[in-house]
């Protein structure tokens, strides 16, 4: 079966959605979702290629300055899905040492790596320094380690500092990171800090880069906005102190929301870029190059998760699907529905989409608390046992961030495109389920 290509202008959403039904179809007829594996997921590898071209491009409208994309690997720490945004001129954004690790497999070179990390230790910043590879330091303690670490040397790579504009949080706390006590970076608006700040890159002309990011999803983008709008103003004040250009580079992190409520990619990076001339045109005028940090906005409208539909009964009078994706793919929806709902389709047992009247229904996993439901209460076409169950907009943070409960296994990870499906990634064994659960040291507590 061959998948469509049909993504023209105007027609994005409708090409998304022909190349799912058809991956859907192919991945049922080819026996990647069976018995034996009844989870897998998909990924839409043209999708996430145009993603970043559209990243290119709306950046590319509003300034000539030089941009490095790197992409948030914990969003899909997956080492074929950053060498294919890798391919795409996307590079890494890493905030532990396996990250920059995965990273370094996919063959991102150092140049377009970026270490973000609030617990940076010395030999992380020495490995940093020694590979070439951009850091932002989090605090003044960390700045003080690179003090001695710099100390020699006679090329260094671009290092910065993370500052927290404390402009507020938005509808997920939990993702919010420019609130007025979050963990991360310098909290300007703390008595003295603005001041201290700008002391430490007068006394240091090797640092050269300014870092904030204000939060991901929840976040909207005149907030996010604000908070670029808040560095900007720094980095001015810094050169201006120092009566040069000190600060060259303002990476001014990722966070662009993703609507989960249909297939429109909305907002998108275009607008955000448009936004962000509109309100802080100095930083777009030449004078600074930019870092971006994305990573949900690339991806997530790009994954889909199948289930096999094991189990359809009636309990209550509500209809409920037993399948067998739940809190190990989508560990966030599970336990906080409210803040991260998936989009369900309904597909028969030959992967074609069902139609019928809906029916307000449970989608439930397999997991063994009652909480363990991909949807509650949500009108699709009757699920019946032997049909599929798709949960879309899964291509970040869902399938690549394993929950381990009730030693589910990972599913298979197979990327789609052209009539073909590519492996990224094999399906745990239980064998592998046992080995990393201490199994060759079934004594040692004997």
């Amino acid at each position: 079966m061959a998948f469509e290509h049909l993504e023209h202008a105007g027609h994005i959403e409708e090409a998304v959605v022909r190349r799912r039904d058809a991956a859907v179809r192919a991945a049922v007829e080819q026996g990647l979702l069976s018995e034996a594996h009844p989870v897998v997921a998909l990924l839409d590898t043209a999708g996430i290629r145009a993603s970043a071209a559209r990243l290119h491009d709306a950046f590319a409208a509003v300034t000539d300055a030089p941009v490095l994309h790197a992409f948030a690997v914990k969003a899909a720490p997956l080492v074929p899905v950053l060498a294919l945004l890798n391919s795409a001129g996307i590079g890494a954004e890493v905030a532990s040492p396996g990250e920059l690790a995965l990273a370094r497999a996919a063959g991102v070179p150092a140049a377009r790596t970026v270490l973000d990390s609030p617990a940076k230790t010395p030999g992380e910043l020495r490995e940093a320094l020694d590979a070439g590879i951009a850091l932002n330091a989090d605090n003044p303690q960390e700045v003080a380690r690179l003090d001695a670490l710099v100390a020699g040397r006679t090329a260094l790579p671009p290092l910065g500092l993370r500052v927290n504009p404390q402009i507020g949080a938005g509808s997920i706390g939990a993702l919010s990171t420019a609130t007025a006590t979050s963990k991360f970076g310098v909290a300007l608006r703390d008595a003295g800090a603005r001041e201290a700040v700008v002391r430490m890159y007068l006394d240091r002309p090797w640092l050269t880069r300014l870092h904030t990011h204000s939060g991901s999803q929840g976040v909207p983008l005149a907030r996010m906005v604000e908070g670029v709008r808040e560095v900007y103003a720094l980095a001015e004040e810094i050169n201006a102190a120092a009566g040069r250009q000190q600060v060259d580079t303002v990476d001014i992190g990722g966070g662009l929301p993703v609507n989960f409520a249909s297939d429109e990619e909305e907002p998108t990076h275009a607008e955000y870029a448009r936004l962000l001339k509109d309100a802080v045109p100095g930083l777009l005028d030449g004078r600074y190059g930019l870092v971006t940090e994305f990573g949900r906005s690339l991806v997530a409208k790009h994954g889909t998760v199948l289930t096999r539909v094991e189990y359809a009964k009636v309990s209550g009078a509500r209809p409920i699907a037993i399948t067998h994706a739940g809190v190990q793919v989508a560990t966030r929806t599970v336990y906080a529905p409210a803040s991260w709902p998936l989009r369900i389709a309904a597909y028969d047992g030959e992967g074609r989409p069902k139609t019928g009247a809906p029916v307000v229904q449970d989608v439930a996993g397999p997991a063994c608390f009652a909480g363990d439901l991909l949807a509650e209460g949500r009108a699709l076409p009757p699920l019946e046992q032997g049909d599929v169950a798709a949960a879309l907009d899964t291509g970040a943070y869902y399938f690549s961030n394993h929950y381990g409960y009730n030693s589910l296994p990972r599913p298979a990870v197979y990327g789609y495109e052209g009539g073909s499906f590519a492996l990224v990634r094999e399906a745990q064994s239980t064998a592998e389920i046992v080995a990393e659960s201490g199994g060759a040291q079934v004594n040692a507590l004997l």
